[in-house]
């Protein structure tokens, strides 16, 4: 991986994957020339990083197939990424500055920009911050919380700091707690990132995000929200259900990869 230097110096690790111009998805599209499609920003959610997100599940592979130039990296406190353990270091915008310091670092003027779970929620206010800078944004794992208040719970973070996972009965708490170790994640840094990062995007807001928007949800998803509420607020969003997966399992859906490729493909 590759560092680049992110809001207040923090040094984060980034992947930068070119499109392959000679391979189609699945059968699907012919050849794909990827000097005519713009480079697309993935950021990945709580407690994950650029490979549990987005390479394992095959999101770069699908990518890059169909001719488009990836790139990704770890948020702060995750993956590869540095550590922080203040909460007022996870503040939503300065997640969304880092995004915009590797657009800088990389010199790309205008993505796409897909996020999941609370990188959608990064996602959306660097689309609301530097319109100039998104053409157009896919928020995944994230409905009408994103306007509402309700982030992950608070108990998030205390669940990170709990000796066991087995001291927790919440069914959230716990389902958190296992990933987070299954991921072998830094959770001092996790429960940091949670207390800090409680950041909404006023409807206000959002109404006048004018770019095109595709909200993709699991539809037994409890936790990112009502993706329909979500959608009447922006001016130009579509909603993909991703039937019969949940948070987790939405993620490598063949569904949501189709949809993503068809939204990415009817905007050229």
């Amino acid at each position: 991986m590759h560092q680049f230097t992110g809001q207040g110096g923090v040094r984060l690790a980034y992947l930068d994957e070119p499109g392959n111009r000679d391979a189609s998805q699945a059968g699907r599209r012919e050849a794909a020339d990827d000097a005519g499609k713009p480079p697309i920003l993935l950021i990945h959610g709580f407690a994950s990083s650029h490979a549990i997100n987005w390479v394992f599940p095959l999101w770069v592979k699908t990518l890059t197939g169909d001719g488009r130039r990836v790139v990704l990296f770890d948020n702060r406190g995750h993956g590869r990424s540095e550590k922080l353990y203040d909460p007022a270091n996870y503040h939503i915008d300065l997640m969304a500055a880092d995004a915009l310091a590797l657009l800088d670092h990389l010199g790309l003027e205008r993505v796409d920009v897909m996020g999941y779970s609370m990188g959608a929620r990064i996602g959306a206010f660097l689309a609301q911050a530097h319109p100039e800078r998104v053409r157009s944004l896919i928020l995944g794992g994230l409905g009408h919380h994103l306007a509402d208040g309700a982030t992950l719970p608070v108990g998030i973070a205390d669940a990170m700091e709990a000796p066991s996972a087995d001291d927790l009965t919440d069914p959230m708490q716990r389902m958190f707690r296992n990933f987070a170790d299954a991921t072998k994640s830094d959770r001092r840094a996790l429960a940091a990132c949670i207390r800090g990062s409680r950041d909404v995007l006023p409807e206000a807001k959002i109404g006048r995000m004018r770019l095109p928007v595709l909200i993709a949800v699991g539809t037994k998803d409890d936790v990112a929200g009502d993706p329909e509420r979500l959608a009447v607020m922006f001016p130009a969003a579509r909603v993909l259900p991703i039937p019969g997966r949940d948070h987790n399992r939405a993620v490598g859906d063949p569904v949501y990869k189709t949809g993503v490729l068809d939204f990415l493909g009817n905007l050229e």
